[in-house]
């Protein structure tokens, strides 16, 4: 069974071996999520991302990267770059960047 603290690096399950099973299906997907939300933040270099623009340019739903910035932000992967972006629905959004990116 999984902690709460662990749901930012592997999915829970209940000890069930049908979820167990899915739980494992849902961590590879997340993984390679993960590693396109870090890939295409590092290629932006200093100029950084946001969210929206992650899934605009990944073709990915929002709900989905956003998850995945969180958790790269808690593993120490990317840092918010302190630069804020405006959305299109007006709102200002976190720039992601690497972590070791110059500010």
């Amino acid at each position: 069974m999984m902690h709460d603290h662990d749901y930012l690096s592997v999915p829970g399950h209940r000890g069930i071996d049908t979820s167990a099973a899915a739980a494992a299906s849902l961590a590879s997907s997340l993984s390679y999520l993960q590693a396109k939300v870090f890939r295409a933040i590092a290629e932006a270099g200093t100029r950084g991302l946001t969210t929206n623009e992650l899934a605009d340019l990944l073709r990915i739903d929002r709900g989905s990267v956003q998850p995945r910035t969180s958790e790269l932000r808690a593993k120490g992967s990317i840092r918010d770059s302190r630069q804020r972006r405006q959305n299109a629905n007006g709102k200002k959004a976190i720039v992601w960047v690497v972590v070791g990116e110059v500010r």
